[in-house]
């Protein structure tokens, strides 16, 4: 049978001129990928026990009671199991019809975060809110936000994004929630949303040669920002073994996180047993958790750790590549780089690798924000594997918003225009689709 050739200009329409016909999403869970489920409801468990590891000590010092943060946390996970569940259940395509007004209403917030008597200054940044008990950190809703709504206006343009000039505009839209969170003096979460919007912009399909312009703008840009602040230029000297000269000032924390991960050995010391929690390792329960893992469970902990992540990494890769559009594509795409990103620039604090940034383990690490925002990434991307899976196997590579076309009517070529079958995989096939298979 004969395919048709789509124009070039119908791939820059508007989503919103689109009618996209679904296949019906029912109602329960049956069709979101196990596997992917499965390693982030483990990632989640292993961190409530490490929390309340890690908390235990400084809990009892500051309220009397051991287990005050792992409550909380419990308390937090629980938020962020519900916001999953219900937008795995959600066709993730509702999320762009929103998707303007969930990115001006976190610029409204990042700025009002930096007004005084509204923003609460802690350690000399303002990051949070006082919402009652809890703090609201807009800089952790910034990323989640940025893929939505990036994620919608990359797709709108089609083979523009050849094009410099896409490229400028995007660059320049992108720089609003930076220069904020910057302005928050919070380097690290300018650090991972740039490095978001860079992995979105190449999962588009931009050119090379653009990529590597801003690559070295952004070094440039981030090297003054480095130099603008005396003690982040103090923090590059701790990179690999520190100095002695810093070891009691800018790299007290890489040099206990060094000594907790050393003492730890192959097998640990024991769940429970840490040293460095006793005051000993700042932010233990929080930013370097990863040290108190190496610490209590050894290099075999450590590893189990970074395999979890990698294989949800690559789970998250291949709901992307399945994804039946352009937008789930780059939702996915962006949510699994997202995650990924922190759990690699935390892991590399922990290590020495790279100065200390302040940014959590996902999913591990005590935080309300953090912990809620990146399990509603995980039920976007739970429902972008869900409805690729009901579509049929094979990647979505090629595939267009069409008005007029189902997103259920996979391309017939791909990229390069290869014949690559009909889609219907027929009523055994489909029977094979609907079943929950890793």
């Amino acid at each position: 049978m004969a395919t048709s050739t789509i124009p070039p200009r119908t791939l820059n329409l508007p989503v919103r001129r689109a009618k996209v016909e679904l296949v019906p999403m029912s109602r329960g869970l049956a069709a979101v990928d196990g596997w992917l489920f499965v390693v982030v409801t483990a990632i989640c468990a292993f961190g409530l026990v490490m929390v309340y590891s890690a908390s235990d000590v400084l809990g009892y010092q500051l309220t009397g009671n051991p287990s005050y943060f792992f409550e909380r946390q419990l308390v937090f996970m629980g938020m962020g199991a519900v916001a999953m569940l219900v937008l795995a259940r959600t066709d993730y395509h509702r999320l762009s019809r929103y998707a303007r007004l969930l990115g001006l209403g976190v610029v409204v917030l990042l700025l009002a975060v930096l007004v005084p008597h509204l923003g609460v200054k802690v350690n000399g940044s303002r990051r949070w809110f006082d919402v009652g008990p809890v703090q609201l950190q807009p800089s952790a809703m910034a990323a989640l936000v940025l893929i939505v709504f990036m994620g919608r206006w990359l797709s709108e343009r089609g083979e523009l994004l050849k094009s410099w000039r896409t490229v400028r505009d995007y660059t320049v839209l992108l720089c609003v929630p930076l220069l904020l969170v910057l302005g928050e003096r919070d380097l690290g979460s300018t650090i991972v949303l740039g490095s978001v919007g860079a992995a979105l912009l190449f999962l588009a399909g931009a050119r090379l040669r653009h990529l590597l312009a801003l690559g070295g703008l952004a070094g440039l840009a981030g090297w003054v920002a480095i130099a603008m602040e005396p003690y982040r230029l103090s923090r590059l000297t701790c990179i690999g073994q520190g100095s002695v000269e810093n070891a009691l000032n800018a790299c007290w924390q890489g040099t206990q996180a060094l000594y907790g991960l050393g003492m730890g050995g192959l097998t640990g010391v024991g769940l429970g047993n840490s040293i460095q929690k006793y005051s000993w390792l700042p932010e233990a329960h929080t930013d370097f958790i990863f040290a108190i893992i190496g610490e209590e469970l050894g290099l075999i902990g450590t590893v189990a750790v970074v395999l979890a992540f990698t294989f949800l990494g690559w789970r998250g890769v291949r709901a992307s590549l399945r994804a039946p559009d352009r937008y789930g594509a780059l939702l996915a795409g962006g949510i699994t780089a997202w995650i990924c990103i922190q759990a690699f620039i935390n892991v590399a604090a922990v290590t020495v690798l790279i100065p200390t940034t302040g940014i959590p383990l996902p999913f591990i690490s005590y935080g309300g924000s953090a912990l809620i925002m990146n399990l509603a990434g995980i039920g976007i991307l739970c429902n972008v594997s869900a409805q690729g899976r009901r579509q049929g196997p094979g990647p979505a590579r090629g595939f267009a918003d069409v008005p007029g076309k189902g997103a259920s009517d996979r391309a017939d070529a791909d990229s390069r225009g290869r014949d690559r079958g009909a889609p219907d995989p027929g009523p055994r096939g489909r029977r094979r689709v609907a079943r929950l298979r890793p």
